[in-house]
């Protein structure tokens, strides 16, 4: 199939690995412009196009998709479909016609539930029991169109953003290819209106932890930040990041954000209902330990959080 394929970060560039491996002939590739990165900040091509650089493909970086100017260079490649992975950019009416069969997406959550920017972390922090991939066929809605193929995955009480992405960047490759290869077969399916949640972009200010919530919230908000922004609190001051946790939920009568103890088997705070038992810290400034070296050159305050 002749394809146009649009994507940005890792995510996208397992599917973009997968249409190539199948041997679909990917006529031009879309992609965010280069950002600055690292300690000198210099420019920085995203990985789907130092991918599509790898194999000779023809890389586009339009700030936006509204302008004639970019809809007719579209137009003129003829592709058949156009496949849309984790873009961050909206494709107007104009440019979901031009394809022969649309604009499908790669879309990690199992539609309806957590349509949107951030529907890894989200599913984490909701304690969802299961997730996956919806290849969907895109309209003009955010994460609105009919579902065409759905492929699932158990959540783990150890996953994080970070392992969750990897298996689901995978799935996603291996699901865009199966819908290609028996495209004629599918059937385009409505979401339905009953289940819809939003997965709103993940901001850096709600990764600190409110010790007044449950342990058991807490504990799967620190994988769901992981590994960003990363879970943080106030220690003496500045910030500790937080990341790796459990939950006991056994009660206790401390006032939350107290710590109750600190030893190699972790650090263990009070908070709203049960403890949280820290087990991978970093100060800042400092590297990721385990509890038992962190303790030996970090000592904690006796409580921990912004209102102390």
């Amino acid at each position: 199939m002749k394809l146009l394929f649009a994507g940005t970060p890792d995510f996208a560039a397992a599917s973009l690995a997968a249409l190539l491996a199948a041997g679909h002939t990917v006529l031009a590739v879309l992609t965010q412009p280069d950002r600055p990165a690292g300690r000198g900040m210099k420019l920085q091509p995203s990985p789907v196009k130092a991918l599509a650089l790898q194999h000779g493909l023809p890389v586009l970086q339009p700030t936006s998709l509204k302008t004639p100017d970019i809809q007719a260079e579209l137009a003129a490649y003829g592709a058949d479909m156009m496949v849309v992975a984790a873009y961050g950019l909206l494709l107007p009416p104009a440019v979901l016609a031009l394809p022969r069969w649309g604009c499908v997406n790669v879309h990690a959550s199992l539609l309806p539930r957590w349509r949107g920017a951030a529907p890894i972390h989200r599913a984490i922090e909701a304690g969802d029991a299961e997730t996956g991939i919806t290849i969907m066929q895109m309209d003009v809605g955010l994460d609105t169109g009919a579902m065409l193929l759905t492929r699932r995955t158990v959540l783990t009480p150890t996953d994080t953003t970070g392992s969750l992405h990897d298996r689901l960047a995978v799935q996603g490759g291996e699901a865009i290819v199966a819908a290609l290869a028996d495209w004629a077969a599918l059937t385009a399916v409505p979401q339905p209106d009953a289940g819809v949640t939003y997965a709103h972009k993940i901001t850096k200010t709600e990764a600190e932890l409110d010790w007044a919530q449950p342990a058991e919230l807490l504990a799967r908000r620190v994988r769901a930040f992981n590994p960003f922004p990363g879970a943080f609190t106030v220690a003496a001051g500045g910030l500790l990041k937080i990341w790796a946790a459990d939950a006991d939920l056994a009660p206790t009568a401390a006032p939350a954000g107290t710590v109750l103890a600190a030893d190699a088997d972790g650090v263990r705070v009070a908070t709203g209902q049960g403890t949280l038992v820290l087990t991978v810290l970093q100060a800042a400034g400092g590297k990721r330990l385990p509890v038992r070296d962190f303790l030996a050159g970090h000592p904690l305050p006796a409580r921990l959080g912004a209102a102390v």
